[in-house]
């Protein structure tokens, strides 16, 4: 009874880190695996245990070399940049250390490894994020600084209209009047929504068939869109009427992107173990916004959601500045990746805890 309380306290405590972790016998095959690896190895625990390792690769016999080798010379070894091809396919880089465990009367090896995708991510996405929170502080200083005197300078026409005889004269007043208004309306978007978040229990993909519908209904037939759901996606703490908002920008945006007859692929899944902000979350909400368009530019990938930055321009560089600000508020994050043909936009939310 003691051994099996404390089989599963170790599979719970290993559960709970962001690096995968596997855990093999002497003959190499798989005792226990994490979320991260069931995640990084596209595989469920229930199918991958009493498995070799190998059976999960398709370059398996490097690695059965490099796995009997650790074991057999019972010495940590530390492996980084190492690709890893699995039978699906899938091919990424990954760092690794391999830590043997000797007892008495059995012997096992600890796998503990981390996409090198994944580090950069997290960097980028940190740095991302710390960028925006510098940008506000600068655009909500900015405002300030602006309306006070747009609002001086409004009521001085105002009184100034009312002093003139001419009505030809006060045309000049009405044009000062309305470009002051224009230029509080400009500031006030710059700020994003500026009501406090009304959270609620919310199903993702009611927001997102929302979205769908608001845009077929602007783009009619210039615009095909196809859903990819994730059916597993709990319903999480969000405010729906932002997260529509937020969507909707970032839709329209690729939209525009492909110009007559695109396509774009509303994706949802679940990411495990997320680093957002700073933060790590069990689980987190991954929406995709796929489209066929030319793609970004790649000296414009850096500054995509810095406020008044269009590639076209008829555009107001708003929208994807807007999406950004409602997704670091749910403690979320918009990510972009960009190829000619394959452009995707990543909302990523928080599902586990209850946003303020």
């Amino acid at each position: 009874m003691g051994d099996a309380d404390e089989d599963s306290g170790t599979v719970a405590s290993i559960d709970l880190l962001a690096t995968g972790v596997v855990l093999l016998d002497k003959d190499l095959q798989i005792c226990q695996i994490n979320m991260a690896a069931e995640s990084l190895l596209e595989v469920s625990a229930a199918r991958a245990t009493g498995l070799p390792f190998t059976e999960l690769l398709s370059d398996a016999e490097g690695w059965q070399e490099l796995l009997a080798h650790a074991l057999g010379e019972n010495l940590p070894m530390v492996q980084r940049d190492i690709p890893m091809l699995l039978r699906n396919g899938t091919e990424q880089k990954i760092d690794i250390i391999l830590s043997p465990l000797l007892r008495p009367d059995d012997r096992k090896l600890l796998m503990e490894f981390t996409p090198v995708d994944h580090l950069n991510a997290i960097s980028e996405g940190e740095n991302l994020w710390q960028s925006q929170l510098t940008l506000r502080a600068m655009v909500r200083g900015l405002a300030h600084e602006v309306k006070n005197p747009l609002g001086g300078i409004r009521g001085a026409a105002q009184l100034l209209e009312r002093e003139l005889p001419s009505p030809e004269l006060r045309e000049y007043t009405d044009v000062i009047m309305s470009e002051v208004d224009r230029l509080k309306a400009l500031v006030d978007r710059l700020l994003g929504p500026r009501e406090q978040l009304n959270t609620q229990l919310t199903n993702i993909h009611e927001v997102i068939q929302r979205v769908q519908r608001l845009m077929e209904a602007e783009a009619g037939d210039e615009l095909t869109i196809c859903c990819d759901y994730d059916p597993s996606l709990p319903e999480f703490n969000a405010d729906p009427a932002q997260l529509t908002q937020a969507l909707l920008n970032i839709v329209r945006n690729a939209w525009q992107a492909t110009g007559d007859h695109g396509t774009v692929i509303l994706r949802t899944r679940v990411r495990r173990q997320c680093t957002l902000g700073g933060r790590r979350h069990r689980l987190a909400c991954a929406v995709e916004v796929i489209d066929d368009g030319p793609g970004v530019p790649e000296d414009m990938l850096s500054q995509l959601f810095l406020p008044m930055v269009s590639g076209r321009s008829d555009g107001s560089g708003l929208g994807l500045s807007i999406a950004q600000l409602i997704a670091n508020r749910h403690g979320g994050l918009v990510q972009c990746t960009s190829e000619p043909g394959n452009t995707c936009f990543t909302l990523l939310l928080p599902m586990e805890i209850d946003q303020p």
